[in-house]
């Protein structure tokens, strides 16, 4: 899926299951990774997701947040070590993977920041020798 328009259709399949099932609105900015980590933490309510709801939720969780990074920074969709990333402002991050340890219940991840450390990670990474 490293291809750019597949990437935005499944990102648009997430903002439509989010507006049916969830009831919330996702509008393709970063403040709008709130409203997803707020789905998320829905979703594992009742225990981690597994299975076929996890590669689901996932991959639309993945494909929105990594849509949503790109658009803010304007970045693009590569594959680092077979996996899915994104690259904006020299750095690469992996959005299907915060979303793989959100959904299963590992703590202290947040989507927003994910999108919202990117410029200062990568501040950083111009001061380090």
């Amino acid at each position: 899926m490293t291809d750019p328009a597949t990437l935005r259709d499944v990102a648009r399949g997430c903002v439509d299951l989010v507006a049916a099932e969830h009831d919330r609105e996702l509008d393709w900015s970063l403040e709008s990774l709130d409203v997803l980590d707020e789905v998320c933490a829905a979703l594992i309510a009742d225990g981690p997701l597994e299975g076929d709801r996890l590669r689901l939720w996932r991959m639309l969780a993945g494909a929105y947040t990594g849509e949503v990074v790109i658009r803010a920074y304007d970045g693009a969709c590569v594959t680092r070590d077979e996996d899915l990333a994104i690259t904006a402002l020299g750095v690469t991050g992996f959005p299907f993977n915060t979303v793989q340890r959100i959904l299963t219940g590992e703590p202290y991840k947040s989507l927003g920041s994910f999108g919202r450390s990117l410029p200062v990670i990568a501040d950083q990474s111009k001061r380090s020798p």
